[in-house]
Parts: structure tokens; C-alpha cells; sequence
């Protein structure tokens, strides 16, 4: 099979139908063969009643359904899953993304060997308050800290080898950071492509300001994990040591300047629990033990794993 096309959705019965017509358009006009997997997350609308219609006048459509509202991540990793094409495009299913560019996007992967590319929406029609500005900021934060340079890391319009998405987990609201993940597991050829951006026809947005503050915690999660997931005692315990010896040393310091001076200045001498400096040297002391012993549980965690020794092999001659 050429191609998957991963749609999640969440209330969106009026757009699918417009949307399963123009991808199948496409895809015969090119001549691909594909599968369309729309994700229902969770709707409470009839979006679930128009998939198992759409499956009836097209076999080539598929549809898995939540119980509830899982997120938008778990719907794109149970589709990277299903998903059997050799390039698996993701894409929104409120008509904001164009199918016209799943052509290009197969090129780009099939011929110009990009492990994934991501689309940047260069004009946007969002509000510039509500989405324009945080994107931007989020945009810029991610490049910084992932050395990866996309403008837009939160398209939904993506291409992928299939060998991508069965290498990675996208789990909690980490969609946003897919190309890090990618990164992080070895897929280092990444490219970006500019697609077209089409006004909201039907409903309205699903995401609020939450998932700015969301998506800044998500940033430093994936980050701390991508480096120290597999050895935590490199960072808790390294700050721990630290943490206990600027302690003890202070506390040492105090005890040695007390023996010195105990015959000599008896006039200024104080005793060391009556100095705050002491009180500061032992929370540095109990602060760095409790570090320590947290990279330590970590440590052990990480070895009793399943996931301790999994690493993915490029290729093999055997």
C-alpha cells in the first residue's frame, strides 16, 4: 500500500463527508492505493454514524472509535498502529489541511528519502491572539532546545516513512512534539514543506489557552526524558552530590571555625546551631541526599524496564 492517511477527530460530522470525497479524489487521480483511518475520540456528535457510512461507499475508509475522549496523541498513536501504507500522512479532519499536498508529501519521503516531514502553515487564518502569537513562542522555545529547525512544529499535516511511526509512542499531548520524538529515536532526516492553511468551515476550535501551558510542561518532559530517560542517576545524582558537599562543607567550615576561635574571641563566640548558615548547609545536606536517592530509585527502575534495552536497528546484514 502507498499510503495511510491517519485522521483523528472530535466532533467534526460535517466536515468528514467533504473530506473523505477529496481525499479519495485525489488518491485516484494520482493513482495510489491508500487506506483512510479516521480516529473518533471520544465524539458525543453523529461523527461515528457518517465513518460507517463512508466505510459502506468506500472500503478503502476505516474507522476506530473511543470510549471516551483520550486526547488527541493517543488517537494518532493507535492510528500509527493500524496504519499499513509506506508513508503514513496525518492530517486534521476539520478541512484546514489540503489533500492536494499529500502528493508532494509522498514524493518527499519516497523520493527525496526524508524520514518525516512536517507541513509550516507560513499564512494562517487563527486568531493572531489565540494562536498565532503562543505558536510562535512555542515554535521558537522547541527549535532552541531540539536543534531541530521547523517553523511549525504543531501541523497536523505530516508525512512519515512507516518504519517512523512504528518506532515511536506518542502518548499524553505529545503530538506537539512528534519530530523531537522522532529525533530522539534515531530519525534524523527531517524536512518542512509549506502547505496551504484554509479557514474553519464548520465548528469550532477544540483547543484552548490550556494547551499552551500544557505544551510548555510537555517540552521540558520530553526534553528531560530524550536525555535521561535510560540513566536518571547521571542528573539526580550528579545535582545530589553536589547539593550534599557544598553542604557538608559548609557545615565542616563552621565546625572547624568554632574549634579555632573557641580560646581565642570567646567575646564573639557563638555556638554553630546558632548560626543560619548552618541551618542552610543542612537542608543543602538533606536536599542532596534526597536527590541522590531519587536518581538511585530511578536507576533501578530504568533496569528493571522492558523498554531498558529496546533500540531500533536501522538495517542488518546477515
Amino acid at each position: 500500500m502507498d499510503i495511510s492517511i491517519v485522521i483523528p477527530l472530535l466532533n467534526e460530522e460535517e466536515s468528514l463527508p467533504e473530506l473523505s470525497a477529496w481525499i479519495r479524489s485525489v488518491m485516484e487521480e494520482h493513482k495510489f492505493t491508500y487506506e483512510i483511518i479516521f480516529v473518533d475520540d471520544g465524539s458525543s456528535d453523529k461523527s461515528w454514524k457518517v465513518i460507517e457510512d463512508l466505510h459502506r461507499e468506500n472500503p478503502f475508509v476505516q474507522g476506530i472509535r473511543f470510549r471516551r475522549n483520550y486526547g488527541k496523541s493517543a488517537a494518532l498513536n493507535v492510528g500509527f498502529e493500524q496504519a499499513q501504507g509506506d508513508v503514513v500522512i496525518t492530517m486534521d479532519a476539520d478541512l484546514q489541511d489540503s489533500p492536494d499536498e499529500i502528493p508532494e508529501l509522498y514524493r518527499m519521503i519516497k523520493e527525496d528519502g526524508y524520514d518525516l516531514v512536517s507541513g509550516w502553515k507560513k499564512v494562517r487564518y487563527d486568531s493572531a491572539v489565540a494562536k498565532n502569537i503562543p505558536s510562535k513562542f512555542f515554535n521558537w522555545t522547541t527549535r532552541r532546545i531540539s536543534k531541530i529547525k521547523l517553523h511549525d512544529f504543531n501541523c497536523g499535516l505530516k508525512a512519515y516513512r512507516n518504519d517512523v511511526v512504528k518506532s515511536i509512542e506518542v502518548y499524553g499531548e505529545m503530538h506537539r512534539y512528534i519530530p523531537v520524538i522522532a529525533k530522539w529515536a534515531g530519525f534524523t532526516n527531517i524536512g518542512e514543506k509549506t502547505v496551504k492553511h484554509r479557514k474553519r468551515k464548520f465548528g469550532t476550535t477544540k483547543f484552548g489557552w490550556s494547551r499552551f501551558i500544557n505544551g510548555f510542561l510537555d517540552l521540558i518532559s520530553i526534553s528531560f526524558v530524550s536525555k535521561f530517560g535510560k540513566k536518571p542517576m547521571h542528573f539526580f545524582g550528579l545535582l545530589g552530590t553536589f547539593a550534599f558537599l557544598f553542604g557538608f562543607m559548609i557545615t565542616a567550615w563552621l565546625i572547624i571555625e568554632k574549634v579555632t576561635h573557641l580560646y581565642t574571641d570567646l567575646e564573639h563566640y557563638r555556638q554553630v546551631t546558632d548560626q543560619p548558615l548552618f541551618y542552610l548547609a543542612l537542608l543543602a545536606m538533606i536536599f542532596g541526599l534526597q536527590l541522590f536517592l531519587a536518581g538511585f530509585l530511578g536507576e533501578m527502575i530504568s533496569r528493571n524496564s522492558s523498554e531498558r534495552n529496546k533500540y531500533i536497528v536501522r538495517e542488518r546484514i546477515l
